[in-house]
């Protein structure tokens, strides 16, 4: 059987015996005025009837005594209760509703102080267990604001007849009428108050309801407090945690490889993007040591880690090209950086790595593709506005063959013959290029391109001379280098016309080119001049005669073509 119960077991059997003893008194009174012997002397009669009144006092008292044994019981109770949860909303709940029973209050108020240091009504409840609506919130500021400021109780029994609460406006518009506040503090400094009321009935709240409540809210203050941190820290824990999981996230997206390792050059963590590199899954990678995962680039990165760890240096910028099984020979761009603790104690090291194998191989690609398009116009362009299919436009076409060839051919090695073919490539295209021209492609010794395509040109025409001149200059420089018997010429050919140019061929394989007759006149153009000659058509001419000198040739007759093709010869820029 627990204490309480025992306890309140007790009183009632005291209370049945004050009772029992009462109603045997009664009895002998009774007894005593109907038969009133004369041998019972008369101050028997008087310790009788003296004995009804001090009995019921005694009752009294037990009562009284039993009463503050319950609000003893009760406090120690609540103190269990509002200090068994961390809860906040459910530690000012209970703390309410307690003292509503306790002080048989008709309302209470919890008011807590918040950032501002303002009061704000944390919880509200009747004596039926409610919460208040905000439009009940009828309650005397003045009395809240003193207990909260001074930090001392107050008890009123009458606030309509209290002289410390005349005139003030809430106490006479709410007609209120019995009120207890006291201060809930923690640490010597007020943060908050409990308030109750009662709007009816007057002197409802004795010293005792007082004294209670003061005991009570200084156990329930802690208890609020103890809430508050741990809502406190949970928020905190909560926001630590979404952190970390965003940072895990980042961490986890990052486009670049991150390792970290400790002292000891061991894993600790690896993202997806490190573990993609050195192609092995990352769960295999942590916990592994470094010589483990990266073979092949730990002799390369020995010294520099030691310089990390040892002397707190930064390292950046550092290229490798390791081997790996499963990949072969990769680029890799490498960072390194000490990894510190909250005391910036270097505990290990952090290494960012870059796969540069694909951009690498971009950029062969790249200057492969400059070979044949102006880097100029590469810039300009926009692979999607290039589709499938031919759109007509005005191009200038510049057809360069090398004459003279295929006796070369007869007489030489082929490894040497592409050496000296690519030396004569390489002047034309430079020739075409620096002009912002697109070289097509190369036909054997033959070098075709255009101008005006993709990117509009309005000088396009004069380019294309310009180009041609600069190939005539280009080879009698290429000649200082070379024996005489390998010293040849370029016979070039313009035409000014309309084409169709586009993307022709798959989705796997397509060629940017062009295609038309007017394709075909340059290219005729240029079957018939001799070696070292530049020879444009009448179009041509109709674009640029102010811009150059030239001299005009015989007609040729072109294969496919009715009528003979007027041409001339270029000399010079004017």
């Amino acid at each position: 059987m627990d204490t309480k119960s025992s306890e309140s077991k007790a009183f009632h059997s005291l209370d049945q015996q004050i009772e029992h003893s009462l109603t045997i008194i009664g009895q002998i009174q009774q007894y005593f005025l109907q038969k009133r012997p004369a041998v019972v002397p008369i101050s028997i009669y008087e310790a009788i009837n003296q004995l009804e009144p001090s009995i019921a006092l005694i009752r009294r008292e037990a009562m009284s005594l039993d009463d503050e044994r319950r609000s003893l019981q009760a406090l120690a109770q609540i103190g269990q209760v509002v200090n068994s949860s961390l809860d906040l909303d459910v530690v000012l709940q209970i703390v309410m509703d307690t003292i509503i029973r306790l002080t048989k209050a008709e309302r209470g108020f919890l008011m807590l102080r918040n950032e501002q240091k303002e009061l704000v009504i944390r919880v509200a409840r009747n004596w039926e267990q409610e919460s208040i609506e905000p439009g009940e919130f009828a309650v005397s500021r003045t009395i809240i604001y003193r207990v909260a400021n001074d930090g001392t109780p107050v008890l009123t029994t009458n606030a309509q007849e209290d002289p410390r609460f005349t005139g003030q406006e809430s106490v006479v518009a709410h007609n209120l009428r019995s009120i207890l506040c006291v201060p809930l503090i923690v640490k010597k400094e007020s943060i908050g108050v409990i308030y109750a009321d009662n709007r009816i009935r007057s002197g409802l709240f004795t010293q005792k309801e007082l004294e209670l409540l003061v005991a009570f809210a200084n156990q329930a203050a802690v208890a609020i407090d103890n809430a508050r941190l741990f809502a406190s820290v949970r928020r905190t824990l909560a926001e630590v945690t979404e952190l970390k999981n965003f940072m895990d996230n980042v961490f986890s997206s990052m486009a670049s490889g991150v390792i970290t390792a400790d002292i000891e050059e061991r894993v600790m963590l690896c993202n997806r993007a490190a573990a993609a590199i050195l192609g092995r899954a990352a769960r295999d990678l942590v916990g592994s040591d470094l010589n483990e995962i990266i073979p092949s680039l730990r002799p390369f990165l020995e010294p520099y880690l030691r310089r990390v760890i040892d002397n707190d240096q930064q390292i950046l910028g550092l290229e490798a090209h390791p081997s790996f099984p499963e990949r072969g020979q990769i680029d890799l761009s490498l960072s390194l950086a000490p990894l510190k603790d909250v005391r910036q104690v270097t505990q290990g090291v952090a290494i960012v790595m870059e796969d540069l194998t694909e951009k690498k191989k971009l950029e062969g690609q790249r200057r492969l593709f400059e070979r044949m398009v102006s880097p100029a116009v590469i810039d300009q362009l926009d692979p999607d506005s290039i589709k499938m299919g031919g759109q007509r436009a005005e191009i200038t076409i510049i057809f360069a063959d090398i004459r003279g060839f295929t006796g070369l051919s007869e007489r030489l090695q082929p490894e040497e013959l592409v050496s000296v073919l690519n030396r004569y490539m390489a002047a034309a295209a430079d020739a075409v290029l620096n002009e912002e021209g697109t070289v097509d492609k190369f036909l054997g010794d033959a070098v075709m391109a255009w101008f005006n395509a993709p990117i509009r040109q309005p000088d396009h025409t004069l380019r294309a001379v310009r180009a041609g001149i600069a190939i005539r200059d280009a080879t009698r420089r290429l000649h200082k280098d070379l024996p005489h018997d390998l010293q040849l010429m370029f016979g070039v050919g313009i035409h000014t016309g309309i084409a169709v140019l586009g993307m022709v061929g798959t989705e796997k394989r397509l060629d940017y080119t062009a295609i038309g007759d007017s394709v075909n006149t340059s290219r005729r153009i240029q079957e018939n001049a001799l070696p070292g000659q530049i020879l444009v058509s009448q179009d041509v001419v109709n674009k640029i005669a102010n811009a150059v000198q030239i001299k005009p040739v015989e007609p040729i007759l072109a294969k496919g073509k009715r009528d003979p093709i007027p041409v001339f010869e270029v000399l010079s820029l004017i």
